[in-house]
């Protein structure tokens, strides 16, 4: 009997850990975080939004595109993430380095360089006030 329950515990945690594996590399183990989002007071109708994004090892972003009013400035905090936009080459960027998006940008690759360690980003947006999709899925 516990030999039993043993090898079912076995392999649900298989199944489980199976499943996270996969689920990081098709583009689940994401996570956006709101840190900031205010009216700039000297600017009439723009707002900074910033974000943090957490990447888990190997996961991605689906391709998307931004705010068309959109200004990004992004800024690598840990690890390294590798992203494409627009007709740019695809570039790995590494904890302390940063780099900006201009309005309107598709960012057809962004994810995590590292399938062993985590990412972490902060993007900072300066856009239209009334503009509330940050991103949009490509399609």
């Amino acid at each position: 009997m516990k030999i039993r329950t043993i090898i079912a515990a076995s392999y649900v945690t298989l199944a489980i850990v199976t499943a996270c594996s996969a689920s990081a590399h098709d583009g689940a183990g994401e996570t956006v975080t709101k840190n900031f989002d205010g009216v700039i007071p000297n600017v009439p109708g723009k707002s900074l939004i910033a974000v943090e994004v957490d990447y888990a090892p190997g996961a991605a972003s689906p391709p998307h595109s931004h705010a068309r009013s959109a200004f990004i400035y992004a800024y690598v905090v840990a690890g390294a993430i590798e992203s494409k936009v627009n007709d740019g080459e695809t570039h790995i960027y590494r904890a302390g380095e940063s780099w900006s998006e201009p309005p309107g940008a598709l960012h057809s690759i962004s994810r995590n360089a590292s399938k062993t360690e985590p990412a972490k980003l902060i993007a900072v947006f300066v856009l239209d006030t009334n503009d509330k999709a940050l991103t949009s899925p490509i399609r």
